[in-house]
């Protein structure tokens, strides 16, 4: 069985919405790293002070014919299409362990 990674940035108010609706769309769960860090557009400034830009990325393994179902709702609950809201890609992997108890019947 091949996986594929689902990397997303992601706003945190967000990031409840877009795991629920990868979810919703067959992935089977998420990990959820904080992060920060900087974009097209530089961090706005307050007095000279950036600002700090929070964001948090979110990995999804999910069966290779589950990506476009699952990648569809990232974007659209992400709101990826609004400018500076974040992005996803995807990455093969090339093997996995412990996969076979989160799939159903040990698919």
């Amino acid at each position: 069985m091949a996986f594929k990674c689902i990397v997303a940035m992601v706003k945190p108010d967000l990031t409840d919405k877009v795991v629920d609706s990868a979810k919703g769309a067959g992935a089977r769960g998420a990990t959820i790293i904080d992060a920060s860090g900087t974009g097209a557009r530089e961090a706005k400034t307050f007095f000279g002070l950036s600002l700090d830009i929070r964001t948090e990325v979110v990995l999804f393994l999910v069966r290779e014919d589950g990506v476009a179902p699952v990648l569809s709702a990232i974007h659209e609950a992400g709101r990826f299409h609004e400018p500076g809201t974040g992005i996803a890609f995807v990455l093969s992997v090339e093997s996995a362990i412990g996969v076979e108890s989160q799939m159903p019947n040990g698919q």
